[in-house]
């Protein structure tokens, strides 16, 4: 009998992690392709090196609380080179002024007035204080863009002072595009358990104080080689048949099974499976969609993306930082100078990681939110200036880099809209009725790390079931 074949479309943490699972579930026999379309393999996960230390310009960190990341780290036997960040606090930049981000609050929306009385005006604290006294908020089951509720609940402040930058430094998005079920559940739950007050539901999602003498658990976690490692393991464990630089022109459903039509250096060419994972982002789903589930193909048009960059410094030894782990600026800030900011946040990344404290010191940049693509049309050099000013105008340090690098995540980070749920629904149940066909990534439910190795575990799970039974 011959053996098993699948493949998995996408080279990143989805695709890969999907591929492992895969490995386990189908056996050492079993043919595992993993086509990626770029040069690499790892998508977001990516370390380089910057002043001679490994780096991450990607993804830097995964939510500790969450178990799927730290498991797999513990099944890679990565487990030992696990850190967490320091107790360096994270500030945020608005209103022009940078201040400590105020605890007791849900992502911003504060639990109480206190929470916030160092971030708002006298204005924006009355605001706050009348929120209760609102009528209820009755969201029925419906979506709601983060923004418009804000603005009707608190006024201006609280959205462009808190919410927006903290959003925006996990999607790249704005509130008034980013919807309330896809990107703040726990408040839509305690909405719609009855609790008519944002402020009252934040106020019911906030964890108990930490008792005397114990220690909370960490809530973000990295590796200190690394994030690439986890890549270069996942490989390693799998066992795939890697195809680079080969991008996938179409799906086509075969009596049994599929085929994979590809573009290569020299001509059109393809190859047939009995399952299929497919792990890339929204816009590439849809066009390999069109024809197999049009369904699938309609709902994921639906998902905007948006594009950012990356922009690593090395300072000379010495450079002092701020004593915080990192800043996030609201949006339409101004330098002292008169000129906007460029960067949508900093990470002081030899402040919040102990193992990249030393020599050099490392920062990163981000540029870019949805909508702001002309922030990013300007070379390597522009754009490290601009970061450098943003620095110098938040911190003071003027320090010429010893190294820099500039990473452009074009595309990529999904913009979880009002009704994203409906959407990612609608593209769940159109590839249940397909055979052997499964979806993974940050589209989906997440576009944290842990999320994107669920939806891989779980597509690995349909497509081995599928290829499995067909076979018995």
């Amino acid at each position: 009998m011959r053996a098993l074949r699948v493949a998995v479309v996408g080279g990143g943490i989805s695709g890969l992690a999907a591929a492992h699972r895969l490995r386990h579930l189908l056996g050492p026999d079993a043919e595992i392709t993993v086509v990626e379309q770029s040069d690499r393999l790892g998508g977001k996960l990516r370390t380089i090196e910057v002043g001679g230390r490994a780096f991450d310009v990607g993804a830097e960190a995964f939510l500790h609380r969450r178990p799927e990341a730290a498991e797999l780290v513990a099944e890679l036997g990565l487990a030992d080179r696990l850190v967490h960040p320091t107790k360096a606090a994270a500030s945020i930049h608005a209103a022009g002024a940078t201040r400590p981000i105020p605890a007791h609050t849900l992502m911003g929306v504060p639990a109480s007035v206190e929470a916030v009385r160092q971030v708002l005006s006298d204005d924006g604290l009355r605001r706050v204080a009348a929120e209760p006294g609102l009528p209820p908020i009755r969201l029925d089951g419906a979506d709601v863009a983060v923004g418009a509720l804000l603005r009707e609940r608190f006024g201006p402040e609280v959205g462009d002072r808190l919410v927006g930058p903290l959003l925006g430094g996990v999607f790249a998005g704005r509130t008034d595009v980013l919807g309330l079920r896809a990107t703040m559940p726990q408040l839509a739950t305690a909405l719609d358990s009855g609790v008519g007050s944002p402020q009252a539901a934040a106020a019911t999602t906030m964890p108990a104080p930490p008792q005397p003498r114990v220690a909370r658990p960490p809530v973000f976690g990295t590796l200190r080689d690394g994030l690439s490692t986890v890549v270069t393991r996942l490989a390693d464990a799998s066992k795939p048949e890697v195809r680079l630089g080969l991008p996938v022109r179409a799906l086509v459903r075969r009596d049994h099974g599929w085929r994979l039509e590809t573009w290569s250096a020299a001509a059109p060419t393809g190859f047939d499976v009995d399952g299929v994972v497919l792990a890339v982002p929204a816009p590439a789903a849809r066009k390999l969609l069109a024809d197999a589930v049009p369904a699938a193909s309609r709902r994921y048009a639906e998902v905007e993306v948006a594009s950012m960059a990356v922009v690593a410094l090395a300072l000379p030894p010495g450079t002092e930082l701020p004593d915080r782990s990192g800043v996030l600026l609201a949006e339409g800030e101004v330098a002292s100078d008169g000129v906007p900011f460029t960067a949508k946040a900093f990470t002081f990344s030899s402040r919040k990681w102990a193992h990249l404290a030393g020599e050099p010191v490392l920062v990163r940049g981000s540029v870019g939110r949805h909508g702001e693509a002309h922030l990013l049309q300007r070379d390597d050099a522009d754009l490290v200036a601009a970061v450098r000013h943003d620095l110098h105008q938040l911190t003071g340090v003027t320090a010429q880099p010893i190294d820099t690098a500039v990473t452009r995540w074009g595309g990529g980070l999904p913009q979880y809209g009002v009704g994203h749920l409906d959407v990612v629904r609608g593209i769940e149940d159109a590839v249940a009725g397909v055979p052997g066909l499964a979806v993974a990534g940050a589209t989906l439910h997440g576009v944290g790390i842990p999320a994107c190795i669920a939806t891989a575990d779980a597509a690995a799970a349909r497509v081995a079931a599928h290829v499995l039974g067909r076979v018995r």
